[in-house]
């Protein structure tokens, strides 16, 4: 069921990205823009579904562990993998504004999670005002995203007169079929989330494993899968903006909309270990930063290499810490 599941995250996950970028493409959106709105929040969509799944069925190690696993291999293995593919270019605007934005995210994450020496509470847990905040926050960054492409700053006059992306290889030029892809991308998404929570469930249950392992490793890394396979097709066509781009944004998401939206729903409580987990995963977020100004703003091969021996380390203190 596990199996079968991440395969309907990964074709859903893969129509919407076709159809939703087609339907930008006429807006002669930039590789840059694509990646951090339309493709990011596409890719994510699988940790949206999973996160408030495992949220309403109170699985708050699973809805917690996903979100968390999924950032930190977005940044390790997926920029790790996709460097060692080919060296990422980074476009200024990720480094002056958007990693930033991403490492602000997290370190606000990880503040309104320390609930027992902050507000001496019981235990730890992003409860529905802290929701609001990060919806806020998220709120924020789709304002100054929107307000760049009005300012044309987020179009690229060349995919303006097109009116294609070719760096998103499949896309459909009729909106109709476009809008049948997203639908069924969706479709997909919602029932790959579902199986993809029971099962795990049952496999932690079974195996004697906590959720949050399962969460932060095979759930992380399979509801990753969307962001992979694009990140890997840009830079295969030489888009590495896009490429970074797409992971940067769909952090975000996740930290701020994924996470607001599940809290929102019921408080997320953070398991034991969680925050030093969402620590992990912000120090990896600070590292990418000088990774992506050095070299002239490129993601190196060698520098992948680290990405990769980080996410390795995260995945072995997640493993150890469960035994």
């Amino acid at each position: 069921m596990l199996l079968g599941a991440l395969v309907l995250l990964v074709v859903g996950g893969d129509a919407l990205i076709r159809g939703a970028s087609a339907l930008a493409a006429k807006y002669g959106l930039s590789p840059t823009t694509v990646g951090l709105t339309v493709v990011a929040f596409g890719t994510s969509a699988p940790e949206l579904v999973v996160s408030i799944l495992a949220a309403r069925d109170g699985s708050a190690g699973i809805a917690f562990g996903n979100v968390v696993g999924s950032n930190t291999a977005n940044i390790g293995l997926l920029l790790g993998v996709t460097a060692l593919v080919t060296p990422l270019s980074v476009h200024s605007s990720l480094v002056t504004r958007e990693i930033p934005m991403m490492i602000m995210a997290g370190f606000a994450a990880l503040i309104l999670s320390i609930d027992t020496s902050l507000q001496g509470a019981a235990s730890n847990a992003l409860q529905r005002g802290d929701g609001l905040i990060l919806l806020l926050l998220f709120g924020i960054f789709i304002y100054y995203t929107v307000a760049d492409v009005l300012r044309g700053r987020g179009t690229d006059p060349m995919l303006v007169e097109t009116g294609e992306i070719p760096q998103v290889s499949g896309a459909p030029t009729s909106g109709t079929v476009s809008a049948l892809l997203i639908v069924g991308g969706l479709t997909g998404l919602a029932l790959g989330g579902h199986f993809t929570v029971t099962a795990s469930i049952v496999l932690a249950t079974s195996l004697g494993i906590p959720d949050v392992v399962i969460g932060a490793t095979i759930v992380a890394v399979g509801t990753s899968l969307p962001e992979l396979a694009t990140s890997l097709l840009a830079a295969r066509k030489g888009q590495g903006d896009l490429a970074v781009g797409n992971v940067v944004g769909s952090n975000i998401f996740n930290l701020l909309f994924v996470l607001g939206a599940t809290a929102g729903i019921s408080p997320v409580v953070v398991p034991e270990g969680g925050l030093v987990d969402l620590a992990l995963m912000v120090l990896l977020s600070v590292l990418l930063l000088p990774l992506a100004l050095t070299d002239g703003r490129r993601i190196t091969r060698g520098e992948g290499s680290v990405l990769l021996l980080a996410y390795a380390g995260f995945v072995a203190w997640v493993v150890q810490r469960s035994g």
